[in-house]
């Protein structure tokens, strides 16, 4: 009778351990339910898809519900997150750990801004780590005063700094009826160089729009096939620099070919179709950002940008070029004073800063007039921690083109470490540090 017993017993465990072992998703299946996924927590609010080119049946067909389903989204994105950790950790050689990693942290990201229009708070160093992969820099008042004591010598004159400063960037507006001519011979000349170093689509392009009543300056929305639209915002004065830097940043070789490599190369060719949707609050917009305001250098550096906005520009607008020299040492100190936004608005953010005060900061700090500072505190109201990946974002970008050897004096390698970077699933914890 023993010996039934044990044989008995010795089955049994034998067929437990032939059960089927469940079957681990694919990264391309993991990478579906991901896009389905964002698409689905999409329809809950209206900026959280910043653009979609895939297929077209991944769309929800189904409404959406009457509230927000907190709970379903939070679950299954930890389930992905789950099921990416799983790959991580495989042996298989062939898995693309660059990838994974990056999706994971797409998710991770995902999932707290769900949880954020869900009511959630974080500080603003918790969000920038969560939504970015990034650790902000914290600066004192004391050294944006620094700075201001500079800008108070250059501009003199009657008045307060806000008010001398507005006074003198008053001569530097392009004229409304100008701005069309200004704006497409700066995005010409963009587009030119930037083809020079890059191969693009011979289909690409874009729409140029300019509208009113936004708290950005300019946006680019990728539509997909190598197009675009871009919206320039006429609710304030737009200054001359602003030609180049819009042309450069929202174009070439900003958003519009950011968007493009990242379709070619990792959708189209690789069928990596997690990058065939964009959720704004993630870490692909630290990179966007910041190789955005990094490619105005790459694109016009050095003396380049000044040697053609006197030659063509000033002319175009109808500005004084033999006041150019001063705007230029202006617009140079008055570019270190742009890390004091993220410190009104961590202060803000994290209720250690009421509205009021928060646009008196911003109007000192960043010498905005009156109108000016509620519209960029509204901006931070809608973005919040965002606001990081314009100049930190720029900075990550271009500590690491620079250590990978792209200098000023290499503009060559310069390009091809900048369209690697364009072309590859990076984020600020992977670009290239010291």
């Amino acid at each position: 009778m023993k010996m039934k017993k044990y044989l008995i017993l010795f089955c049994a465990l034998t067929m437990l351990s032939c059960k089927p072992e469940s079957v681990q998703p694919s990264i391309d299946e993991i990478a579906e339910n991901y896009v389905r996924l964002v698409l689905e927590i999409g329809q809950y609010d209206d900026v959280f898809v910043d653009a979609y080119f895939g297929p077209e049946e991944w769309k929800p067909t189904e409404p959406k519900s009457g509230t927000l389903p907190l709970d379903n989204f939070v679950q299954r994105a930890n389930a992905l997150i789950g099921q990416c950790d799983e790959l991580l950790v495989s042996k298989d050689p062939s898995f693309e750990i660059a990838r994974i990693n990056m999706l994971k942290k797409q998710l991770i990201a995902v999932r707290t801004k769900t949880e954020m229009i869900g009511g959630k708070i974080y500080t603003f160093d918790e969000e920038a780590k969560l939504l970015y992969d990034a650790e902000p820099p914290h600066f004192s008042p004391l050294h944006f005063n620094e700075l201001l004591v500079g800008l108070d010598s250059l501009l003199v004159g009657e008045g307060d700094l806000p008010t001398r400063y507005n006074s003198f960037m008053a001569e530097f507006v392009i004229p409304k009826e100008k701005l069309d001519t200004v704006f497409r011979v700066a995005i010409d000349q963009s587009r030119k160089i930037t083809k020079d170093y890059f191969k693009l689509p011979e289909n690409e392009n874009f729409v140029l729009e300019y509208v009113t009543d936004k708290v950005w300056g300019g946006y680019n929305y990728y539509k997909g096939n190598a197009q675009s639209l871009i919206q320039i915002n006429t609710d304030f004065p737009i200054y001359i620099s602003r030609a180049i830097d819009l042309a450069s940043h929202e174009g070439y070789p900003g958003h519009h070919v950011y968007m493009m490599l990242i379709e070619e190369n990792l959708v189209k060719t690789k069928g990596w179709m997690e990058f065939s949707v964009y959720p704004l609050f993630s870490p692909l917009s630290l990179i966007a950002e910041g190789s955005a305001n990094y490619g105005i250098d790459v694109v016009f550096p050095g003396d380049k940008r000044i040697d053609f906005e006197k030659e063509y520009l000033f002319p175009l607008a109808g500005i004084d070029v033999n006041k150019a020299d001063r705007f230029y040492q202006v617009q140079y100190l008055m570019g270190k004073l742009n890390y004091a936004r993220n410190e009104t608005a961590r202060a803000y953010l994290n209720g250690d800063l009421s509205r009021e005060n928060a646009i008196k900061q911003i109007e000192k700090y960043s010498l905005f007039t009156l109108e000016k500072a509620e519209q960029s505190v509204r901006f931070i109201e809608a973005n919040r921690s965002y606001v990081i990946n314009y100049n930190l974002g720029k900075d990550l970008v271009a500590e690491h083109v620079k250590l990978l050897g792209g200098t000023i004096d290499n503009p060559e390698k310069r390009w091809t470490v900048f369209k690697e970077l364009l072309s590859n699933p990076y984020t600020a914890s992977t670009l290239k540090h010291n």
